[in-house]
């Protein structure tokens, strides 16, 4: 039984477009023009921004009453009522975990944020374990997280895949171990000249069927 480790943020959960939901009618509270949309989510960088330095960018720009305290909370929990698990994405872990494969999660970030996610989406029921950056004590795309991720669930990295849209952090640690990988461009294009994921697809559920159609398991 083969090892796939998949990444959390824009690869099995939405982030970006629950913050994007979020943003709208963040922005639409505070009587914000439409058109700082494309600002907003533009500093949020697609999550790497801290939350105290998106805090304290949105406080200045519309003069908020906001603590920083208040503000980043407002980061944290807001997006989180728009976050689902889509439904197709839960068949599809379904499928592959009936197939023989191992889904496990391995994500950077706080522990207690980050695995609050996978339990109340309900993502926890259909991978085999989780692994987190901020409990692990290290980050993708350091090797040492995935092995760790291995031992979690008792098994080699030997034909193992990595699965997500981050090109340090994910094809980056693939690249580190000589494990195959597949890269959700999100409407991107490669350029990184110091390595490649083994295939490019647009989202996780045609990942998972690149890794199951694979021949090197």
């Amino acid at each position: 039984m083969p090892l796939v480790f998949l990444a959390l943020d824009d690869t099995l959960l939405d982030r970006s477009g629950a913050f994007k939901l979020w943003a709208k009618s963040f922005l639409d509270q505070i009587g914000a023009p439409h058109e700082d949309l494309d600002w907003l989510l533009s500093v949020d960088a697609d999550g790497l921004t801290s939350r105290w330095d998106l805090g304290d960018a949105i406080r200045e720009r519309y003069q908020l009453p906001y603590t920083s305290i208040d503000m980043v909370e407002e980061l944290h929990e807001g997006p989180l009522a728009y976050e689902r698990l889509d439904p197709l994405v839960a068949c599809a872990l379904q499928i592959a975990g009936d197939a023989g494969w191992v889904p496990v999660v391995v994500t950077n970030g706080p522990h207690e944020q980050q695995e609050s996610r996978i339990r109340r989406t309900g993502l926890d029921r259909y991978v085999a374990d989780y692994v987190i950056s901020g409990q692990a004590g290290v980050s993708k795309p350091n090797p040492r997280i995935f092995a760790l991720a291995a031992q979690r669930v008792r098994m080699r990295l030997g034909g193992a895949w990595i699965v997500g849209d981050s090109p340090e952090a994910d094809i980056g640690g693939a690249a580190a171990m000589g494990l195959p990988s597949v890269w959700l461009h999100r409407g991107r294009d490669w350029i990184d000249q110091r390595f490649a994921p083994t295939r490019v697809v647009g989202n996780v559920i045609q990942g998972l069927s690149a890794v199951m159609a694979s021949p090197s398991r």
